[in-house]
């Protein structure tokens, strides 16, 4: 019988398995990627005995493959809070999937997992932009203030390093970041034991800072569109400029546009902070995907741009979200 992990890339994916597999270790193959390769499963070569763990990656996007893999024999447990569609009853299959706005996968497992391992569900909250669920969980380890800070930059760190078009954006590939922390069931002493946090913290500061001086921005009246130059960096910081926005303007919804090498463009949209809402119903509309408070497009068609600048403005009128 062979494992699989199949796991986003970010800090919600890796923190995620990490604490399923510190209580659960289990010698598996890993099958990763950039944040936006979120059709894993078709990666996966397992057949019939086989055992498949997922960990955010929305179900409905990988649905094709989820089912071919089922009819083949094998078990799978999915562990995710984006938006799934419809939940397939098979006897294969079992899920832990809740898509309430204040929770991510890495807070579902720490759930499942009663809390065993909950600093780490405090660097996933924190790298999903949850920092009020993740200070509520840092509170409850009576966690002292530069400690929780520790863990939110290790979060954030670790989240901005999955953005990109290819591995080849990123300064480190998830599959090797989550092998760096697997020792370490506290992440406290794997902030000490590195300089990788300090290293991803640095580029990281240096690509907002090009972001900031080189974006161009479309200010509309309840939301801001932020257009970005073809390069490795502006691929790297998209989410975590589309994150500062949101803090920094918690009225207003948001939206980075990164042309990819073929033309179409990859989107990071957050909804208003006030309503956090809307953004994976806007998403869908252009074929992307994603939760209620952070959604994303993969390959939006240059011809749909200025409809979809116009559809950003009209979701999220007077810092909340048109009805569905």
């Amino acid at each position: 019988m062979a494992q699989f992990d199949v796991f986003n890339g970010d800090a919600d994916g890796i923190c995620a398995l990490h604490q399923l597999r510190l209580k659960h270790p289990v010698d598996a193959q890993l099958v990763t990627g950039v944040k936006r390769d979120v059709c894993l499963l078709r990666r996966v070569k397992a057949g019939s005995g086989d055992r498949v763990t997922v960990l955010d990656v929305a179900l409905d996007a990988n649905r094709a493959s989820l089912m071919s893999l089922l009819d083949q024999g094998v078990s799978i447990e999915y562990f995710d809070h984006h938006f799934p569609g419809r939940i397939p009853h098979a006897a294969r299959l079992t899920t832990h999937i809740d898509t309430s706005v204040d929770t991510c996968t890495g807070l579902i497992v720490n759930r499942y997992l009663q809390g065993e391992y909950r600093l780490w569900a405090v660097v996933a909250a924190y790298g999903d932009n949850l920092a009020h669920a993740a200070h509520q969980l840092a509170i409850s380890c009576a966690l002292p203030h530069p400690e929780e800070q520790q863990l939110r930059e290790l979060g954030e760190a670790i989240n901005y390093n999955a953005y990109g078009e290819s591995i080849a954006d990123l300064i480190v590939d998830p599959a090797a970041m989550y092998r760096e922390i697997q020792p370490f069931s506290n992440p406290l002493d794997f902030i000490a034991a590195t300089d990788l946090p300090g290293r991803l913290t640095l580029a990281r500061m240096e690509d907002l800072e090009s972001a900031s001086r080189l974006a161009a921005v479309q200010r509309l009246a309840n939301a801001s569109a932020y257009m970005f130059p073809a390069a490795a960096w502006s691929r790297r910081v998209r989410g975590e400029f589309a994150n500062l926005m949101a803090r920094r303007e918690p009225l207003r919804g948001h939206a980075v546009l990164v042309p990819r090498q073929d033309g179409r463009y990859v989107v990071s949209v957050r909804a208003p902070v006030s309503a956090s809402c809307g953004a994976d119903r806007l998403c869908r509309q252009f074929g992307g995907n994603g939760r209620l408070a952070a959604a994303g497009i993969d390959g939006l068609d240059p011809a749909r741009v200025d409809g979809f600048i116009a559809a950003l403005d009209a979701m999220f009128s007077d810092g909340h979200c048109s009805p569905a």
